[in-house]
């Protein structure tokens, strides 16, 4: 797939992975739809993506909001008269174990913002991405493969998008549309410092413990999802661990547990 001229919609692209692709494809050329919450922070990806050589718009949007997420695909047609391709990208993480939790709202929120905005966002961008035979990208997680230890209510809300996005490649497939689920595990973005709730419902900061060994830089994780919507592939699960791990899974689960909660431990949080 080439990206130049071609219009891409990025959701969470305010920071993190969501600006760092964002910076990848504006090298090659791509019309750009940047979608989040925080306008000022777009503004700023938005300047990047310019330097960077592409034509980038800025479409403030909440997308737990159904209307919200209409009126972004209605923006993109507007500026560039297509959609070619869709990264759902937004997305917010919790840190608790499921017997602490207070306020039982944060699934409501964390399945909101992983699952249902990215359902909204592909409901509206489907009719015009069928037009252009274009490519559908999710940005999930390992945990949306296995289970992991005070993440329930994430690992919930990336399974709900792993099947999901599953069961429309299957429908799609006569269609011309392709569908990327990417995996990553660990990657060193500012979700932990803005997008992460506890067990009471409020913002907690978490941030990993030698964090330049254990975690993945933002721009290797961009490169490596621009390489396979380059290549329309269907799955990216990131580092060998992460491939070794699902593998694992399927012969001693009871190990793939134990390496899951020694890599949560590695982290810590605070208020």
């Amino acid at each position: 797939m080439k990206f130049a001229n071609k219009t891409i919609i990025i959701t969470g692209a305010s920071r993190g992975i969501g600006r760092a692709l964002a910076i990848k494809l504006a090298q090659e050329k791509a019309n750009l739809v940047l979608a989040a919450r925080n306008e000022a922070d777009l503004n700023i990806t938005a300047q990047k993506c310019l330097k960077a050589g592409g034509k980038p718009i800025v479409v403030p949007t909440d997308i737990i909001d159904p209307q919200a997420c209409q009126k972004l695909i209605k923006a993109s047609l507007t500026a560039f008269g297509a959609i070619d391709c869709l990264v759902n990208n937004a997305g917010m993480s919790m840190w608790t174990r499921f017997d602490e939790i207070e306020d039982l709202t944060l699934f409501n929120k964390i399945m909101q913002v992983n699952y249902l905005g990215a359902v909204y966002c592909t409901h509206y961008a489907l009719p015009h991405l069928k037009k252009s035979a274009g490519l559908l990208v999710a940005i999930s997680s390992l945990t949306g493969k296995t289970g992991v230890p005070t993440r329930s209510g994430y690992a919930a809300s990336k399974h709900a998008l792993q099947g999901f996005c599953d069961s429309l490649r299957i429908e799609l497939q006569d269609a011309g549309v392709d569908v990327l689920v990417v995996s990553p595990g660990f990657v060193a973005t500012e979700i932990r410092q803005n997008n992460v709730i506890g067990g009471d419902g409020k913002p907690i900061s978490t941030t990993l413990n030698n964090e330049q060994k254990t975690a993945m830089s933002v721009e290797l994780c961009a490169d490596l999802i621009l390489k396979a919507m380059q290549q329309r592939k269907r799955e990216l699960v990131m580092t060998l661990k992460g491939k070794l791990g699902l593998w694992l899974k399927l012969f001693a689960p009871k190990l793939v547990d134990a390496i899951a909660t020694k890599a949560v431990s590695s982290q810590k949080c605070d208020r």
